[in-house]
């Protein structure tokens, strides 16, 4: 399991414990936390789960598939060097303490 800390973008931080093999998005949604819409239930299809990963994590997740990185190019809110879709990333004990910032709007 690892804790997971969403902050939404008003600044509220949500720590997560999050199961390992979920992804970042499921744990969002099964938690009720703002800023994660996820239209398309984690199926890679609808950027609206669109995360700044923390830049001191990068390296400890998969890099993005060619069709990630073709819906982050459909992103409402800023694309960044760090940006990811959430449905994308799964929970490992290597990312215990990850932070991820929910930009302000997914759509």
């Amino acid at each position: 399991m690892a804790k997971i800390n969403f902050i939404e973008a008003d600044g509220t931080e949500n720590e997560l414990d999050v199961q390992e093999g979920w992804s970042l998005m499921q744990a969002a949604v099964s938690n009720g936390i703002d800023g994660i819409e996820a239209e398309c239930g984690g199926s890679c299809c609808c950027a609206t789960c669109h995360c700044y990963v923390d830049e001191a994590y990068m390296d400890k997740i998969e890099a993005p598939s060619d069709n990630e990185l073709g819906m982050l190019e459909e992103t409402v809110a800023e694309r960044k060097d760090n940006s990811r879709l959430a449905c994308q990333i799964k929970a490992t004990e290597a990312l215990d303490g990850m932070k991820v910032y929910l930009p302000e709007v997914q759509s």
